[in-house]
């Protein structure tokens, strides 16, 4: 079946997600800047879960433009990723109005992990369908920073419990290290097309 149905529903969870998280926000009590510190650990988680779902949302626009079709094992598989993904307004909401307590910092991790795993998910499920030898899976290859984000999640939620401001730091890092520029899938992309320009 064609991904163009599943792209697009995917698209707009996303963005529902995002206005859904933004419309928690509260408005600052005052005109100064002293009004904005109450507010600010609420901004701050906004921004950092912001990053992170622009971050899925580029990385899954770029994995279904490696692949050809879907099948219902992906569509599950996407399902289980967004399922994730929609409860970010709720711990984001938790942890900025919480002013990063351990139990919502844990709780945070544990959503962006179950996030994590779950991407990984839906790309062993894509590349199962197209197989070991497609673009995406030449692409990915072993996927470290993939595995590498889980493992750190996973270090980070106890952490929580611990120190919260080291586990926040964690997520931070992460973000940051999705943030750099990967083009591995658009380089496996352009190379297919080029491919069949040729033939």
């Amino acid at each position: 079946m064609g991904k163009q149905r599943l792209e697009a529903f995917s698209d707009g969870v996303i963005a529902i997600i995002i206005t859904v998280m933004v419309l928690q926000l509260p408005s600052p009590h005052g005109g100064d800047w002293s009004a904005l510190q109450p507010v600010l650990p609420v901004l701050l988680t906004y921004v950092l879960s912001f990053v992170f779902l622009a971050i899925y949302w580029n990385n899954h626009h770029h994995l279904l433009q490696a692949v050809r079709y879907v099948n219902g094992k992906v569509l599950w598989a996407n399902m289980h990723l967004l399922f994730w993904l929609s409860l970010t307004p709720f711990v984001t909401d938790w942890m900025g109005r919480n002013h990063f307590a351990p139990l919502a910092v844990a709780a945070y991790g544990t959503v962006l992990l179950c996030a994590g795993i779950a991407y990984f998910i839906v790309v062993r499920a894509l590349i199962g369908l197209h197989g070991h030898d497609s673009a995406l899976a030449t692409a990915l290859g072993s996927d470290v920073k993939g595995k590498a984000s889980v493992g750190l999640y996973a270090a980070a939620i106890p952490l929580a419990f611990v120190r919260p401001w080291l586990a926040g730091a964690i997520y931070v890092f992460v973000a940051v290290m999705w943030l750099v520029p990967d083009r591995r899938i658009e380089h496996a992309v352009a190379g297919r097309a080029a491919r069949e320009g040729e033939g």
